[in-house]
This record gives structure tokens, C-alpha cells and sequence, in this order.
């Protein structure tokens, strides 16, 4: 069968069943991460991304290149998650801006937007790094361009692309020498693969299921299905939810006015704008007034409105004291008069978040190692900050590309990503801060003042490896710092202090211990106190974190 061009149709097709291939293939990419934590990376975060972009491609009626295009654009960027999902939406972002103007895609087109997909990623990237899914894409790119002088087939070049793909992959342990200790790929070129291969079944002709029921909404947005309401309490009774695709990009002055007048006909309002669309729900009486004024800005679509009265059921009832609660407090905090400078901390852990909050981060993302936050989740916590300046603590590698993607839908404030790895580099960032002093000598002082911890988490593996010449098998401690494997034993206790001695130099004077939520405070105080003998000359300090996953965070200043 030859292929001559790929249609907006057939290219939403192929989306959504590479998408679909992706999470089907979640687990096993997962599996693939060289340090084999128990809490799923790279597969489940460039699922969430990519089916985010999947939901709005999907509820397209008519597909036109340049709709298709938006919504894989905007869809992924929202919805990014983790390093490799912000990379693959920027693959996608290059992608789509080549071949948005076109009415069909042919094989030198392909080949110009492969290329755009691979210049758009690369940039995105502060430090790109080969052995990733930098290079696959980059290979795949490479392959594109030498066969457009070989054949108009499209079946024919993308199944020669994806070939050359799958061999670049192939090689990237050559290229990351802790790929090859660990015996595996790198995952997130597995994932692109495998996204492609997906893609591919729908230019060969195969049948592929195209629904998207059961799908998580989680990262297209705000999870307008989770805001909960107490019969009994309902104001307004119509739960109103629609897009609008903006005419053109809203005016800060047009953001607000309209925001206000949602206020002024209903309330439990989520509103979220880039250049191209603006998301929106609001409870109200009236749905008929904001559809009319929301058509002042541009066209609508996904429009939905429940009458809450009917469907409200128990899952809501039970949350919607606790929600109220956030909102308000939201809501009372962008009421308070605009200030210098704000924070934003990710975390995970109830502990944890008070440590932060006692610090004077005014906002706490829900996030961490089992669950990167996307751009969307970013935004709208940016959002929540009355502030001029406001810093953000991703405090976690895998989350500080996401933050600093956010910039792109950030217009009236300056977010300034403090680029913490780790909870404690977070902690000492925050006690860098010097009020008074500029928003660029803040940041400066932030960094230096993380470059004087040291972190170790522990926690167990999920299955045996090879990482740093230590043999590791499924069950066994882990102790991870900031460089690589401290410590590998099958007692905790044990594997945890000889995390912290491998930390601990002549110049250390403090060891900080924040336990996690599989920890008793006896256990923690027990430990701390065989780290008060072994270190009688180091202070320690014992706190609840209540992290999932690790066992314990530690530090060393």
C-alpha cells in the first residue's frame, strides 16, 4: 500500500493510537529507569502528558491540520510532566508548528517538521545530553531528511524511520555508560518508539480502536470532574464548562475583567488561558450569560452543563468541606494586596509541607518522585500568588524543566525557577532567602545556599541492577544521593546510617532526618539517636516528614 500524504484525519488517527500505544506500554518503560525506585517515571509521565494532548485531539468533530496542530501543541504542554514528558510536548510543539499552515503532509514535509520537532527540543533543554530521547528523535530526524530524495511513500519512509529509531535506541547505552551498568535503554526513547509505533499501525491501514474512555484527565487542565459541592449548600446549581478558541490571545486587562464577571454570576471558578484557548468552569445560575460573554472573545466548544442538584453523590459530598476550604484560602490569597516576591514549593508529605509553610512558602504543590506535577498544575499554583516576583522550589530534577516551561504561560508576574534537586536543597534554599535584597540576588543567594547540602533518600529497589559498580537486587535498601548510590544493604537502619557516613566529612555540622509515612517516631528517634553516637561532634535533628516512598530523606550541611 503506498502513502502519498497524511490528512488532518488520518493524523488525529495516528495520534491518538500512538498515544494509546504509550499507555499501554507505561509499565514496561517505567521498568526501564536506571535507578529502580518503587515510583513509576518516565512511562507514566509522558503518558499524562501525551494523553492530555490525546483528550483535546480526540474531541475534535472536523480536523483540519491547524486544529489538530493546537491541540497537540497546547494539549502536551499543558498536561508536560517530568523531564521526559516536557520534552516529548516540545518535540511535539516543533512538530506542529511546520505543518499547522499545511492541508496535508507529504514526505518532504514530514521531514522539515521532524527536524523543527528535534531544533524545538534541543532548545528547550539547558543541558542537553546524548544517549536520551534527544537523540532518537534526533536520529529519526536525520533518517527523514535522507529519504526524501528516495521516495514519496510515506509507509515505506516512516517505516524506514522508525527502524533507524529503534537502532539509535539500540546504541544508547554505548552513548550513557549508567544505561549500560544497568542494562537498559533509555526509557524515554523507548517511549517516543513506541509512541511512533503506534502512529505507524494507522498509515499501514490497521484497525485500531480509537476511544478514549477511562482515560485520566489528570494534566489537560484543571480536574474539573474533582471540584465537590455539598447539596445542601449548592448556590448555584449549574456546573458550566466550556472552551473557548480565543480570536486572539486574551489582554491581561480582558483576563481579569472576565474572570470578575464569572464572579459576579457564580462561583467554584477554574480558568485557565494561553495564547490560543481559555479553559473555564464556573458554577453558576446562569450559563446562557457566560456563554454569551465568553463568545465575545471567540468561538466555544466542549460545552457541558450539569445541573448539580440531580448528579451531585457521596464522593462529593464527603470532599466538599475540604475543597471549599482551598478555594477560600486560594481565593483569599489572590485578594490579599499584590506583594515583592512569593514561593512555591512542590512536596509531598504532610510533614514535609508544614517544614515548608513554617519557611513562608505561601503555595505547596502536591508532587514529588511518585508523582511529577504537569505545567497546567505549575500555572495554576503561579496563579494563586498574589506576587511580583515569585520563586519557584521544583525540589526535584525531574520537575524543574516542567517549572521552567511554565514561564511560556506566565504574563503578568516573574517566576523565577530556584532549580532545587532534592527537599532539603528546597529547605536550604528557602533559608538562603535575604528579604529586602533584589529578586537577582535572591536567586543567587538561594542557589549558593543548596550547594552546602548534601541529600540521601533510601528507599527499596523494585528490581536487580547494576548501578555504580553496585550489585542491587529487587528488595533491597538504597541509599541515593545526589551523585549516585551511598549505600545498598537489606537492613534499613544499617543502609541508612552508612548513607549518611558516606555524606558526612570533617566539615559537617548538622544531619537532618525527615522520616516517611511507613516510619514510626520511634523507629526515627531511635535512629537518630545511634547518629548522635556515631557522629557525637555533628548535630542531628529528627522530623516527620510523611513522604510515600522513601523510608527516609536526609541531609548533610
Amino acid at each position: 500500500m503506498e502513502l502519498l500524504s497524511i490528512s488532518a484525519e488520518m493524523l488525529q488517527n495516528a495520534f491518538i493510537a500512538g498515544a494509546k500505544n504509550l499507555e499501554a506500554n507505561k509499565e514496561y518503560i517505567n521498568e526501564l529507569n536506571v535507578f529502580p525506585v518503587p515510583d513509576g517515571d518516565t512511562g507514566t509521565n509522558m503518558t499524562l502528558t501525551i494523553m492530555s494532548a490525546a483528550n483535546e485531539v480526540g474531541a475534535i468533530a472536523d480536523p483540519n491540520m491547524e486544529n489538530v496542530s493546537k491541540a497537540i501543541s497546547s494539549g502536551s504542554l499543558r498536561g508536560a510532566r517530568g523531564n521526559s514528558g516536557v520534552i516529548l510536548s516540545q518535540l511535539f510543539r516543533g512538530f506542529t508548528r511546520e505543518i499547522k499552515k499545511e492541508d496535508e503532509i507529504t514526505v518532504e514535509i514530514l521531514s522539515r517538521a521532524c527536524n523543527k520537532a528535534v531544533e524545538t527540543a534541543y532548545k528547550a533543554v539547558m543541558k542537553p545530553k546524548e544517549g536520551t530521547i534527544l537523540t532518537v528523535a534526533k536520529g529519526m530526524a536525520e533518517k527523514a531528511e535522507e529519504l526524501v530524495a528516495e521516495s514519496e511513500d510515506l509507509v515505506f519512509v516512516v517505516g524506514e524511520i522508525i527502524k533507524h529509531g529503534d537502532y539509535v535506541l539500540s546504541q544508547t547505552p554505548e552513548m550513557l555508560p549508567v544505561l549500560k551498568e544497568a542494562g537498559v535503554v533509555d526509557s524515554g526513547g523507548e517511549g517516543l518508539m513506541t509512541v511512533m509505533k503506534g502512529a505507524y499501525d494507522v498509515l499501514q491501514g490497521k484497525e485500531v480502536d480509537y476511544t478514549l474512555e477511562g482515560v485520566s484527565k489528570t494534566g489537560a487542565g484543571a480536574n474539573l470532574d474533582d471540584i465537590e459541592i455539598e447539596e445542601a449548600d449548592i448556590k448555584f446549581g449549574y456546573c458550566t464548562e466550556f472552551i473557548i478558541n480565543l480570536k486572539k490571545p486574551l489582554k491581561a486587562s480582558e483576563e481579569e475583567g472576565f474572570k470578575e464577571f464569572l464572579h459576579s454570576i457564580g462561583d467554584s471558578i477554574v480558568m485557565v488561558a494561553d495564547d490560543e484557548i481559555v479553559k473555564v468552569h464556573v458554577h453558576t445560575n446562569q450559563p446562557g450569560e457566560a456563554f454569551t460573554k465568553a463568545l465575545t472573545f471567540g468561538s466555544l466548544s466542549r460545552m457541558k452543563v450539569d445541573n448539580m442538584r440531580e448528579e451531585h453523590h457521596e464522593r462529593l459530598i464527603q470532599n466538599a468541606e475540604k475543597k471549599a476550604k482551598e478555594q477560600a484560602e486560594a481565593q483569599k490569597k489572590k485578594e490579599e494586596p499584590r506583594k515583592e516576591n512569593g514561593f512555591i514549593a512542590v512536596s509531598v508529605g504532610e510533614g514535609l509541607d508544614e517544614v515548608f509553610k513554617s519557611l513562608g512558602i505561601d503555595t505547596i504543590i502536591s508532587g514529588g518522585q511518585t508523582m511529577n506535577p504537569s505545567t497546567d498544575d505549575i500555572l495554576r499554583a503561579v496563579d494563586e500568588v498574589n506576587a511580583d516576583n515569585i520563586f519557584i522550589l521544583p525540589n526535584n530534577t525531574n520537575i524543574i524543566l516542567a517549572a521552567e516551561q511554565t514561564k511560556i504561560l506566565v504574563e503578568d508576574k516573574q517566576l523565577i525557577v530556584v532549580p532545587s534537586k532534592t527537599i532539603p536543597q528546597g529547605i536550604a534554599a528557602m533559608l538562603g532567602f535575604i528579604p529586602g535584597e533584589s529578586a537577582e540576588d535572591n536567586t543567587a543567594s538561594m542557589i549558593e545556599a543548596m550547594k552546602g547540602v548534601k541529600t540521601g533518600e533510601i528507599t527499596y529497589a523494585v528490581r536487580d541492577t547494576v548501578i555504580d559498580d553496585n550489585e542491587i537486587k529487587e528488595g533491597n535498601i538504597m541509599g541515593i544521593g545526589d551523585d549516585g548510590i551511598l549505600a545498598v544493604g537489606e537492613d534499613l537502619e544499617a543502609t541508612t546510617i552508612d548513607s549518611i557516613a558516606a555524606m558526612v566529612d570533617e566539615d559537617s555540622g548538622m544531619i537532618s532526618v525527615y522520616y516517611g509515612d511507613e516510619i514510626s517516631e520511634e523507629d526515627a528517634n531511635k535512629l537518630a539517636e545511634k547518629l548522635q553516637e556515631k557522629f557525637p561532634d555533628v548535630e542531628v535533628e529528627c522530623y516527620m516528614g510523611g513522604q510515600p516512598v522513601y523510608y527516609y530523606i536526609t541531609s548533610v550541611e
